[in-house]
């Protein structure tokens, strides 16, 4: 099976992928037009899926990003639960093009009746961050501070920016980000602005998002810590760089990124007046 290196070009899980599901030989493979928003997404996750030697890990990856348990995603398929976790576990081997084509086109059908889908800066995302980057959004009005802090259940340890607003989040697997990214991908984690909250999870104290933040010329206006509570050392330093730094209490990072979304939501409608 041909494998997908970290630093491999974007365009080339674009490219297998459109070859796969173009319908050059199957014509009811076709997927959404590469133009379409959530076709330029299908087709993202359908190619990494197939051309992975891990299937499982990666449907395992994608199904989190959209928030779906495996018994939700399992129903709309019309499968067992454990037919889900048979492939996520790696107890069943490739799942086949049919099934990764169904597959992922419930992902998007789910997201699409929560009224809520992973943005176009989140399909864009080069390859070598998807794996950090667990979710990112761009609100349609920014939030205040107090009101994402009620959204991510968190307690705010610092107070130095508590009139600004949120303009956007990204939320981060701390452990890949630290070990994996290089300073100047781990500026991409920005999205289209600096305005954002920083969400991290994953943390481990050797191993702190401020730490490697304090080196960034770009300042998010909020820090989330997801569970791990911040050491003295991390208050300190969001002290001292004027970063409102907030633990977030959220029991699951499932939990975590329904609530973002919801709060994502909310401002949609806000900005629509609806």
């Amino acid at each position: 099976m041909l494998r997908i290196e970290k630093d491999a070009p974007d365009f080339f899980i674009r490219l297998i992928s459109k070859i796969l599901f173009n319908g050059r030989s199957k014509g009811e493979l076709s997927l959404s037009p590469p133009s379409d928003e959530s076709g330029v997404l299908a087709r993202r996750i359908a190619g990494e899926i197939i051309l992975s030697d891990e299937h499982g890990a990666v449907m395992r990856k994608w199904r989190e990003k959209f928030s779906i348990s495996q018994t939700v995603l399992a129903r709309e398929l019309g499968l067992s639960p454990s037919v889900i976790s048979d492939y996520e576990s790696g107890r069943r081997k490739n799942p086949g093009v049919h099934f990764v084509k169904r597959f992922v086109q419930v992902l998007l059908k789910i997201e699409k009746e929560r009224g809520k889908h992973l943005g176009p800066e989140f399909s864009e995302l080069p390859v070598y961050l998807e794996a950090a980057v667990l979710d990112m959004d761009e609100f349609s009005v920014p939030v205040g501070i107090k009101r994402f802090n009620r959204a991510v259940s968190g307690q705010i340890l610092t107070h130095p920016k508590l009139t600004k607003k949120i303009s956007g989040y990204t939320v981060i697997n701390n452990e890949i980000a630290i070990t994996k990214l290089s300073g100047r991908s781990f500026l991409q984690i920005f999205g289209k602005t600096a305005e954002r909250a920083l969400v991290f999870t994953n943390i481990k104290p050797e191993r702190a998002p401020m730490l490697a933040l304090r080196f960034s010329l770009l300042k998010p206006v909020v820090v989330v810590y997801h569970l791990s509570p911040p050491e003295e050392l991390d208050i300190e330093l969001a002290e001292s760089d004027g970063i409102t730094l907030i633990h977030s209490k959220a029991r699951s990072i499932e939990n975590l990124l329904r609530s973002l979304r919801k709060l994502s939501t909310a401002m949609a409608d806000e900005s629509s007046g609806s």
